[in-house]
């Protein structure tokens, strides 16, 4: 589906005499920077079907509006963790990504969004039915990429990538059957969201380890790293979309309240309010009419009152805690984990 690039060669030739040069380890050597630049040039490289242009120019557009690649780059240092070859893991790496999008395509579909990272949606740019069928392919696609690695991990990886694939779906549904609900509980909320954005970020890093030969222990502890890391990226995204600051957040806060979206904040409070607070959310959430200003200024003070956001980011860093803890359990040298804890604490310090 791709061919590996003369950037790559060269990428993988200086490591290579570095290695034999100064004895320095590989995870010494690689940054982040360097992993997520073979993923943008891998993504690039891919190699489409000659077929219907209106099937695979959506594909291309998607994959070419960019993204943060955090989960094929956690794959990659997942394996590195055990293994100094990326050969197992860079295909695997680059299905995960073009899975994550496709449920990025369909999911914006569904929810009618005009804009993603700033750009038309597909079903915008062309229309829906081309939109379905064009996420249909990616993920064909993915498939074709995840098992392209060793004989001995490919039944392994296919495994844990088919039953992250169901539990995406399974998430994603129960975020639609929660759209008009104002019962739905703090478990079940918080299981939607370990199914619909936790299990793909677990996998990515299981996925990795698998593909750099680890043992059992060690690939169950980086899935429980991922996973409880994942459910705290979205509750700190819960609290972000209210409390961020503009200027650093990059878009809009106070979407969610708008579209009366179920966060960790909302399910809290319509849960622990009192009756006065309650009615008086739930009367926003009900009102028709509104100034948008307006609606985000009185539900954000409800939820101030409630303490809501700051019991939101305690539980984000509760969940984190968790996760590190696992990540500590993994038996590799204490130096092969710097980069990996470095970019998660990173990314739970962000403000957009």
């Amino acid at each position: 589906m791709f061919s590996v690039g003369y950037k790559t060669q060269i990428f993988f030739a200086r490591i290579q005499k570095n290695l034999v040069i100064s004895g320095i380890k590989l995870f010494q050597m690689l940054k982040y920077k360097e992993i997520y630049d073979l993923v943008e040039e891998k993504i690039k490289q891919i190699e489409y079907h000659s077929g219907p242009p209106e099937l695979y120019d959506p594909v291309k557009y998607v994959l070419s509006l960019g993204g943060k690649r955090l989960r094929p780059c956690l794959a990659i240092m997942a394996n590195n963790l055990f293994n100094d070859k990326m050969d197992d893991i860079v295909y695997p790496a680059i299905g995960i990504e073009i899975f994550h999008n496709f449920t990025l395509l369909h999911d914006d579909i569904m929810d009618k969004a005009p804009l993603r990272r700033n750009s038309s949606t597909v079903h915008i740019k062309w229309n829906e039915n081309v939109a379905i069928l064009s996420g249909d392919a990616m993920l064909i696609m993915a498939y074709d990429l995840i098992t392209k690695t060793n004989q001995k991990s490919q039944f392994e990886i296919f495994n844990i990538f088919t039953k992250t694939a169901r539990e995406v779906c399974e998430g994603q549904q129960f975020d639609m059957n929660f759209e008009n609900r104002q019962d739905v509980t703090l478990d079940q909320y918080i299981e939607m969201i370990r199914l619909k954005t936790a299990s793909l970020i677990a996998a990515s890093l299981a996925i990795g380890a698998v593909a750099g030969d680890a043992a059992k222990a060690e690939i169950e502890l980086l899935y429980n790293f991922g996973m409880n890391i994942g459910i705290a990226f979205q509750l700190q995204d819960d609290y972000l979309d209210v409390y961020a600051d503009y200027s650093k957040f990059g878009k809009s806060v106070g979407g969610d309240i708008l579209s009366n979206k179920n966060t960790y904040l909302l399910v809290s409070a319509l849960q622990s309010g009192s009756k006065k607070l309650v009615d008086e959310l739930r009367y926003w959430l009900e009102i028709e009419k509104y100034e948008p200003t307006d609606k985000i200024k009185a539900v954000t003070k409800i939820y101030d009152k409630l303490n809501a956001g700051n019991r939101t980011i305690q539980l984000a860093m509760d969940y984190f805690t968790k996760g590190i803890e696992y990540l500590r359990q993994v038996n590799v040298e204490e130096e092969r984990k710097v980069l990996l804890r470095s970019i998660i604490s990173d990314t739970m310090k962000r403000e957009k």
